[in-house]
C-alpha cells in the first residue's frame, strides 16, 4: 500500500514536522493491522513522476494527500492524476471532490433530493442583498474548505452588515459570498463508511454551551487550526453526542441522504444543525482531515475502533475495488 501524504515546502518549520510525524503514525498503524505500507511524501506538483516507478497492479493508495504543494483547491486534480495512471485510491472519486467545492451547487443538490438545509443565496458583491429578509445569516465565501474566512463577523443581523461582510468575502477571497439561514442551534458531525452499505459512527457533538455570544457559535477557521483562540478552546467535543434513541435515527437517515445524493466514497463526514426537531445538512466533506485528534477518529474510538483499525477499514474498502486485492 503506498501512504500517499503531501508536505508544502512552503510551511513553517513546525507544520512540516507535524505532517510529517502524522504520516509516520498512520503509516504504524496501518502496518499493526497487516498493511505493508510504502510512505510516498509528495513535496512537488509533479505526483505523476512520483508514482511513475509504482506498478498500480501492486499497490492501493491510501489518499491522505490535501492538494499539490502551490496548487490550492487542488484536491480534486489528486484523484485525477491517479485515476489516470490507474490507481485504485481510497476515498471519493474526482468528480465528487470537485463538486463538493462549490457550495452553492452541494446545497442545489441537497434541495433537489428534499434533504433540509438551511435556505441560500450567493452574491458576487455587496449589491443584490437588499432583497435577502432572512436574519440571523452567516456568509461564507462559496469555494473554500476547512471554514476558511468563517469569523464571529461571518454571522450578520441586518442588511447593512450583510452587505458590508457579502463585500469583505468579494474583496478578500475573490469569489462570490454565499449567504445562508443561520441555524443557532446544536451542531453534530456524522461519520459514514462504506458503499452500498453505510454504518454510522456514534455522532459528534461540537458544543457550543461556553459561549453566550450567538455569533460566537459556530467552527471557524480558528476552532480547528488556532489554539489558544476563543473557539479553539470553547468548543467542547462531545462523542457520542447526548441524543435520544428516536433524534440519533433521524440525525443518521439525513446524512446518509446526504452521503448517497453527493455520491461520496469509502467515508465521508456529514455536518448539521437540529433546529425544531429536523436536522439541516450544512455540508458535506467527501473528504475530511483523518488526523487524530478529528471528531472523525474519535467517532470511530467510541464505537471501539483503534485508529490502525479505523485506517484499515477504508484500505479494505478501496480494495473492493482493485483487479488483484478484491478477489
Amino acid at each position: 500500500m503506498l501512504l500517499l501524504h503531501n508536505v508544502n515546502p512552503a510551511w513553517s518549520p513546525a507544520e512540516k514536522t507535524a505532517a510529517i510525524t502524522a504520516a509516520e503514525n498512520l503509516s504504524v498503524e496501518l502496518s499493526r493491522e497487516g498493511h505493508p505500507v510504502e510512505s510516498v511524501r509528495v513535496t512537488d506538483p509533479a505526483l505523476a513522476e512520483i508514482l511513475q516507478s509504482f506498478n498500480p497492479e501492486e499497490f492501493i493508495v491510501f489518499n491522505w494527500c490535501e492538494e499539490l504543494p502551490g496548487r490550492s483547491r487542488s484536491e480534486a486534480e489528486v484523484v485525477r492524476i491517479l485515476d489516470e495512471l490507474n490507481f485504485i485510491y481510497t476515498g471519493s472519486s474526482h468528480d465528487v471532490l470537485s463538486f463538493s467545492w462549490d457550495k452553492a451547487a452541494t446545497k442545489e443538490l441537497l434541495h433537489q433530493h428534499n434533504i433540509p438545509t438551511p435556505a441560500w443565496g450567493v452574491f458576487d458583491d455587496g449589491s443584490g442583498v437588499d432583497h435577502w429578509e432572512c436574519f440571523p445569516a452567516i456568509v461564507k465565501p462559496a469555494f473554500e474548505h476547512c471554514s476558511l474566512g468563517i469569523t464571529a463577523e461571518s454571522v450578520v443581523m441586518d442588511s447593512r452588515a450583510l452587505k458590508s461582510r457579502v463585500a469583505f468575502v468579494h474583496d478578500t477571497f475573490e469569489q462570490p459570498a454565499i449567504v445562508e439561514d443561520f441555524i443557532d442551534g446544536r451542531e453534530f458531525h456524522v461519520t459514514l463508511l462504506g458503499n452500498g452499505f453505510l454504518r454510522a459512527l456514534p455522532a459528534a457533538e461540537m458544543s457550543f454551551n461556553a459561549l453566550d455570544n450567538m455569533t460566537d457559535r459556530l467552527c471557524t477557521f480558528d476552532s480547528k487550526f488556532t489554539p489558544g483562540s476563543l473557539h479553539y478552546e470553547k468548543i467542547e467535543l462531545l462523542v457520542p453526542a447526548p441524543l435520544e434513541e428516536a433524534q440519533m435515527r433521524s440525525l443518521n437517515r439525513t446524512a446518509t441522504e446526504a452521503y448517497r445524493a453527493m455520491r461520496c466514497r469509502d467515508y465521508a463526514r456529514i455536518d448539521l444543525r437540529m433546529r425544531g426537531g429536523l436536522y439541516y445538512v450544512l455540508d458535506i466533506n467527501p473528504n475530511p482531515d483523518l488526523s487524530p485528534d478529528t471528531s472523525m477518529v474519535y467517532a470511530a474510538n467510541a464505537a471501539g475502533l483503534s485508529y490502525g483499525i479505523f485506517a484499515s477499514s477504508m484500505v479494505n474498502l478501496a480494495a473492493q475495488r482493485h483487479p488483484v486485492f478484491s478477489v
